[in-house]
C-alpha cells in the first residue's frame, strides 16, 4: 500500500505545533499502526532526521498509552486501542492525518505524545479504597452479588487512555470518573469511602480543567473498551447523595 501522512510535529510544550506531510510507498495491510510508525520512523533516521515521538508500552490493548486521534476519529476508524488497530482498516492511496489528544489538560510534550499526569490525580484524589494491613481476609468473606460484581468488572475495564476527553467537544472526563467511581461503588469494599470519593475526584477533575458532560455521548462511541454512558448516570447519582449529606 502507498500511504500519505500528514502527522502533528511539536519540539516541545513551549513550541509551536505544525502539520507535516510524509510518504510511505510500500506499507503491508497486515502492519498494525504503529509498526507503520515504526516504518516511518526507521526511514527518517536512515536520513539523519528527527523521528516521530508517539506513545507506546504493551501494544496488546491493555494500557491505553497508544492514543492518537486519526482522521479526526479517537484511535482511528475501529472501536479498538491505536495499537491494535491495523493498516488493513485502510486503502492504497489514502491520506491519514494523524494528531495528538486535543485537550487543555493533555499537554502536549512532543509530536504525539500527551501528558496525562492530570487522570493520575484524579485518581489519588480519590479512586482507591483504604485497607487494614495485616493478614488477608478470607476469600469470598463478603459475598457480592454477581450483577453488581459484572457490572463492576465492566467498569474496571476502563484503561485510563482519554479517548473520551479527546472526542468529547467539551473535554470532559466524565466517562473516564464514572467508571472508576462504578467499579469502586458496586463493591463492599468501596462504601465506606464512596460519598468522599466523588466530592473530591469531581473537584479535582473541574481544577484540572475538564470540561462538564453535555451527554452527547462522543465518548462512549470512541472507548475502545465499550464502557457505556450509564456509568455517567452513576457518578452523578453518587454525587447529588453525597452533596445532600447521602440522603436520596
Amino acid at each position: 500500500m502507498r500511504i500519505a501522512l500528514k502527522i502533528w510535529r511539536q519540539d516541545g510544550p513551549a513550541d509551536d505545533g505544525r502539520m507535516v506531510d510524509y510518504q510511505l510507498p510500500d506499507v503491508s495491510e497486515d502492519s498494525s499502526f504503529l509498526e507503520m510508525l515504526d516504518l516511518l520512523n526507521e526511514q527518517l533516521i536512515e536520513k539523519g532526521e528527527e523521528p516521530v515521538a508517539f506513545d507506546s508500552d504493551c501494544r496488546e490493548g491493555i494500557c491505553g498509552m497508544c492514543g492518537v486521534v486519526i482522521n479526526g476519529e479517537a484511535h482511528g476508524p475501529e472501536r479498538t486501542t491505536t495499537c491494535q488497530l491495523h493498516m488493513r482498516s485502510f486503502a492504497d492511496g489514502d491520506e491519514i492525518v494523524i494528531e495528538p489528544w486535543r485537550a487543555d489538560p493533555f499537554p502536549v510534550i512532543k509530536d504525539l505524545c500527551v501528558d496525562r499526569s492530570s487522570f493520575d490525580r484524579i485518581i489519588q484524589a480519590g479512586g482507591f479504597i483504604s485497607a487494614n494491613t495485616g493478614s488477608a481476609p478470607d476469600a469470598h468473606a463478603t459475598p457480592v452479588p454477581k450483577e453488581d460484581a459484572d457490572r463492576a468488572f465492566m467498569a474496571a475495564e476502563c484503561i485510563g487512555c482519554g479517548a473520551c476527553v479527546a472526542a468529547c467537544p467539551n473535554a470532559s472526563a466524565m466517562l473516564f470518573m464514572g467508571s472508576k467511581v462504578t467499579h469502586l461503588g458496586e463493591l463492599p469494599q468501596g462504601q465506606p469511602e464512596r460519598e468522599a470519593r466523588v466530592l473530591q475526584m469531581t473537584a479535582q477533575h473541574d481544577l484540572e480543567g475538564f470540561g462538564g458532560c453535555t451527554n452527547l455521548g462522543e465518548c462512549s462511541r470512541a472507548c475502545p473498551k465499550g464502557i457505556p454512558l450509564n456509568v455517567i448516570s452513576q457518578l452523578n447519582g453518587d454525587y447529588r447523595r453525597a452533596g445532600y449529606g447521602g440522603r436520596d
